[in-house]
């Protein structure tokens, strides 16, 4: 079987399997008030967190996630986590760097009726997140969900599937939460457009102390200015927008990812340098003179605010995401014409980049989830008798 063959029969299954699911879903309104937070608590207390994305991926919802644990864990919380990793797994059709866990339900039940958590949280709408969302329906569990992956948009670029299919589902996935934490501003009026009321939001962070300005020397040699893209190398980051670009210099990719192998036989001028963390991924932000976002289907963008941090200016698209972070045109310029919007920002001053960055913290983040998060307490505490199937 040809590789185009195998990707249509993918296809087909992926297609099938979604009208089927989104045939028989039931519509739950979702007209939750995230406003009212008056039956929320702020003392330590166990916070399970459900996550079919974790490491070793790498993007924004993974180093979010392990960002906020660790600085839930710092406000007194213990935090337990259900990802992947803890699951037999397959490769996801299409993407293959992603992995489905198997025998997610019974399972995910069984650690959180161990576990008997105060608070839910439902990081994603996965196997693992299908799975305690059931159970935390079925028990009469509060929980709390995040929309982070315009999932619907990402599945019509890979197969001819409608979005308002994948919208039905996300809005039966997500009406029964507390909540829904939402990225920005925009991003809540756009699934408020598609039936998803309940959401609350939550601006996300950045370690300055990991990602500031440096003398890095990891671009030596190359000709300048050196324009730098760090994320997925996948069809729904718009690369080919950056990587056409007739701007002079070097462009650089920084990221892994099922597109890779066709765009570096489509632009063999650029460079490809794959995956990097840490202190090396910080190094590789501050070497570059712009950074270059062509996305226009993300939620948010955290590699936005890691850039700034390094004091490296942003260029990208007046889209959902960049209108939310680069609110500041001393920082950014979002303009149509992606390599005017290059062009401009090569001219901005990095010192304005690393202050404004420095308004956001990871520690404001994790407060802002853990005020969303239901108490269940009085489900775990209540006699045998009383917990009745919901």
């Amino acid at each position: 079987m040809s590789k185009y063959s195998s990707l249509a029969l993918k296809s087909s299954l992926v297609e099938r399997t979604l009208k089927s699911v989104t045939q028989h879903l039931p519509e739950v309104p979702s007209s939750v008030d995230s406003s009212n937070n008056s039956d929320r608590w702020e003392s330590p207390r166990k916070i399970a967190i459900v996550s079919d994305a974790y490491y070793p991926q790498v993007n924004g919802v993974v180093r979010t996630l392990q960002m906020v644990s660790s600085h839930l864990t710092r406000l007194g919380h213990e935090v337990t986590m259900i990802t992947p990793d803890q699951f037999r797994t397959v490769s996801c059709p299409t993407y293959p760097e992603i992995r489905l866990s198997l025998n997610a339900w019974p399972r995910v039940g069984k650690l959180l009726k161990d576990q008997q958590p105060d608070s839910i949280f439902i990081a994603t709408e996965g196997p693992l997140g299908l799975a305690a969302r059931q159970y935390c329906r079925s028990k009469g569990l509060k929980f709390t969900t995040s929309y982070s992956t315009r999932f619907p948009e990402y599945i019509r670029l890979r197969v001819p599937i409608p979005e308002d299919w994948s919208y039905k589902f996300f809005r039966w996935f997500h009406s029964g939460a507390d909540a829904v934490m939402v990225p920005t501003d925009s991003l809540r009026r756009g699934l408020a457009s598609k039936g998803i009321h309940n959401t609350a939001l939550w601006s996300l962070g950045v370690d300055t102390e990991l990602f500031k300005p440096s003398a890095s020397d990891c671009f030596k040699g190359l000709p300048g200015p050196i324009l730098i893209y760090v994320g997925r190398v996948a069809v729904e980051k718009n690369l080919e927008a950056f990587l056409s670009l007739p701007n002079g210099g070097s462009k650089v990719v920084v990221g892994d990812g099922p597109a890779r192998v066709q765009l570096e036989k489509m632009f063999p001028e650029a460079v490809f340098v794959g995956e990097k963390h840490g202190q090396e991924l910080a190094d590789h932000y501050a070497a570059g003179d712009a950074f270059v976002f062509p996305s226009m289907t993300d939620t948010f963008g955290l590699v936005l605010l890691e850039a700034l941090a390094c004091g490296t200016p942003v260029a990208a698209f007046p889209v959902t995401g960049p209108l939310d972070v680069i609110t500041d045109s001393k920082v950014g310029v979002l303009h149509e014409d992606l390599a005017q919007a290059v062009t401009q920002a090569l001219t901005l001053n990095r010192q304005d980049c690393r202050a404004f960055a420095l308004r956001s913290s990871w520690e404001s983040c994790a407060g802002v989830l853990s005020h969303h998060l239901g108490d269940n307490r009085p489900v775990w505490n209540a006699p045998q008798s009383s917990k009745v199937s919901k």
